[in-house]
């Protein structure tokens, strides 16, 4: 049984969980939109999705509908959009509509960012792996059993 203070945080990650998943809606990508909040202090201070760097063409795939080496993931976007914000992501929670890679861990850990709350499993669990290794908290919920 879920204490009220457990339960309110759930309705938050639910909550900021639903919006990092419209937030994906923006993306070009064809294979695969992911969608990613920095939240700190129950106040959103970065987002981003996965995608191609600033000056260059949205388009993810190639002809052979390949993601291109150069897209940026989701949490990669939202990590580094903090970087030119006078914000910083020490003690943050990162909500992302799918588990983080290994290289997105990295960073993750290397932002600060104490907690992680995801979607889908990726096909790898070295990130999470690696997410809990460094001690970060790591939640995963499936959206669909929450509708």
């Amino acid at each position: 049984m879920m204490t009220g203070k457990d339960d309110k945080q759930l309705q938050l990650d639910l909550r900021y969980l639903r919006m990092a998943r419209i937030w994906a809606e923006n993306s070009y990508c064809e294979r695969r939109k992911v969608g990613a909040l920095v939240v700190k202090d129950k106040t959103i201070i970065s987002d981003g999705y996965n995608g191609t760097p600033s000056g260059f063409e949205n388009v993810c795939e190639d002809e052979n509908n390949i993601t291109k080496p150069y897209v940026l993931h989701a949490e990669a976007n939202a990590i580094t959009k903090l970087a030119r914000s006078s914000n910083n992501s020490d003690g943050s929670t990162l909500y992302v509509t799918a588990a983080p890679c290994i290289e997105c861990s990295k960073l993750i850990i290397q932002a600060g960012i104490k907690r992680v709350v995801y979607g889908e499993k990726y096909r790898l669990d070295d990130g999470i792996k690696l997410l809990t290794k460094a001690n970060i908290e790591v939640v995963q919920i499936n959206l669909d059993d929450y509708q």
